[in-house]
């Protein structure tokens, strides 16, 4: 058996008495709300935070939706209508139709990448405001 394993068996320094142990992954404290009553969510739906957050979203979320659905429609209305087209080979037997299939996945992973990134920066920080606003948790 070798020392890595030895240890393993033994457990951590931290499980040693004595040492208090954290809650699972460091986390000291609840995010639950210190009061009983529930968000105001008509107050927040109204607010000026809110609706520019959701005319944020909707600016990145319905043109990306709106292009990538004409961009899979396009796809399997050309490759239904247009097989000569897609059967065109490009370079040995990779045809359109190959480049454009798997240009659909890029697209997707490209879109989820953009969103997450946007999301990140533009949303994400608005709406722990409001959360934090609304005393929904303690940051």
């Amino acid at each position: 058996m070798s020392n890595a394993t030895q240890s393993a068996l033994r457990g951590s320094q931290r499980d040693q008495p004595g040492n208090p142990r954290a809650a699972f992954g460091g986390i000291g404290k609840s995010s639950v709300r210190a009061t009983n009553e529930p968000p105001d969510f008509i107050a927040i739906q109204e607010s000026a935070e809110f609706r520019a957050l959701r005319r944020r979203l909707k600016w990145f979320v319905f043109p990306a939706t709106a292009f990538f659905l004409t961009w899979y429609i396009g796809y399997v209305a050309i490759a239904a209508y247009a097989r000569e087209f897609m059967a065109r080979p490009l370079i040995g037997e990779i045809n359109v139709g190959l480049v454009m299939g798997i240009g659909q996945f890029i697209t997707t992973v490209g879109l989820t990448s953009l969103y997450v990134r946007f999301a990140r920066r533009r949303i994400d920080p608005d709406v722990d405001r409001i959360r934090h606003d609304a005393g929904e948790y303690d940051q």
